[in-house]
């Protein structure tokens, strides 16, 4: 089968690109012909794209080609017209190659991965500016909440217009999780869930969790991942027990801001920064903690860090309100609390602490079951599978006819 990836390719790479790096692999294993078309903000695919079209981080030039990107429809159409694909998969398109992509597949089955919420809010976190999870639908509140400026509402407009059509010719729409599929849903967009897959532990890995009690944080150093409440968290843990350790592990713009807090915190000889790992030294990290801590103050679409913490044998602290509740078992590979609070997160990790690293661990049986339903190889011949039904139907999905007006509200 010949397929086509359509996707951004942001320049902090993060678990999107992650996974689409594995399900092309998974599918070229599979014996399908994989070409791969990225935008160019980023590192297109690590340099192994097969089409690469302009992008830019410029706030200026994305002004207009968040709307519509000329260079990505012609990308697209050079790659439909060379590669003759049997079927496009597409994913994340909407900080670089723009909406304008979707409405120049034809006839070609398309299936849209969704992995976050930018389809339906146009900050992409659906997080409000006093930090609260958003539950409404998008449209004017976006402006009157404070969430974008009235130049962005108005810029969003056509973009969001052009999103909606495009996204109507899709012939398949997956989330990532329960949690999006329902957040799609509310919004007028039927998708099926189809969660997203980690790989296993290395060769090389080994559990052996740390003298001290140790907890790990592994991800974008954003606003939205709540590393402020975890430095608040973890000094009250400190308080408490004083041998506790925090190793932060990425980056991102919040860095320095946070770096300040941990200072002012006392924090300076518990916490460690230690900017982006390869795969080999995060399983390092993992590896040697009492925990990792997903302390997300948006509810994450998924959490792939969790994932890949549960299947290494690593117990999870995260938050409780979106796809962390679809891969922790509340006390069996970890424990949920609620989004945001720095009691109940220094609370728990107070208790892991206390309990000794001899409690650091998950129950095989729980470990394999995570595995088994993540596992790559699972998940690429789910995805074949699909392909393979639309190509039997052409019929696409259309936005259910009741519910189109409320998106239209944009």
């Amino acid at each position: 089968m010949r397929v086509l990836i359509v996707t951004d390719w942001n320049r902090g790479q993060g678990g999107a690109e992650a996974y689409i790096a594995w399900l092309r692999d998974g599918l070229r294993a599979a014996g399908d012909d994989v070409r791969l078309l990225t935008s160019g903000a980023g590192s297109a695919g690590d340099g192994t794209a097969d089409y690469v079209a302009y992008g830019t981080e410029s706030i200026l030039a994305q002004t207009v080609l968040q709307v519509a990107n000329p260079f990505a429809v012609r990308t697209l159409r050079t790659a439909l017209r060379e590669f003759r694909p049997e079927v496009v998969f597409v994913n994340m398109f909407a900080h670089h190659l723009s909406p304008a992509i979707l409405h120049v597949l034809g006839r070609i089955p398309a299936v849209l991965s969704v992995s976050d919420f930018k389809c339906i809010c146009p900050i992409g976190s659906k997080l409000r500016p006093d930090g609260s999870i958003c539950t409404t639908q998008a449209g004017w509140v976006c402006r009157s909440a404070g969430c974008i400026g009235s130049a962005h509402w108005l810029r969003d407009r056509p973009r969001y217009a052009l999103m909606r059509s495009g996204v109507a010719r899709i012939d398949k729409v997956i989330a990532c999780s329960e949690w999006v599929r329902r957040e799609l849903g509310d919004a007028g967009i039927d998708a099926v869930c189809e969660h997203l897959p980690v790989p296993g532990p290395s060769a090389a890995y080994r559990r052996s969790p740390s003298q001290h009690p140790l907890f790990v944080y592994c991800g974008r150093l954003d606003v939205e991942k709540g590393l402020e409440v975890l430095l608040r968290a973890f000094a009250l843990t400190v308080d408490r027990e004083p041998s506790s350790r925090l190793r932060i592990v990425g980056r991102g713009r919040e860095r320095e801001r946070l770096e300040h807090l941990s200072a002012e915190l006392g924090l300076d000889t518990s916490v460690v920064f230690t900017g982006w790992l390869d795969a080999a030294e995060v399983e390092r990290e993992l590896g040697s903690a009492w925990a990792l801590v997903a302390p997300s103050l948006w509810a994450e679409p998924l959490g792939l860090v969790a994932l890949e913490a549960i299947v290494r044998g690593v117990p999870v602290i995260a938050s409780a309100t979106g796809g962390f509740a679809e891969t922790v078992e509340e006390g069996v590979s970890g424990n949920l609390v609620p989004n945001g609070d720095i009691t109940a997160l220094a609370a728990r990790m107070t208790a892991v602490a206390r309990a000794g690293s001899i409690n650091s661990c998950i129950p095989p049986e729980a470990v394999r079951r995570i595995a088994e339903r993540h596992s790559i190889g699972a998940h690429v011949t789910r995805i074949r599978r699909i392909f393979e039904s639309l190509q039997n139907s052409t019929a696409p999905q259309r936005l259910r006819g009741s519910e189109k007006t409320r998106t239209d509200s944009w």
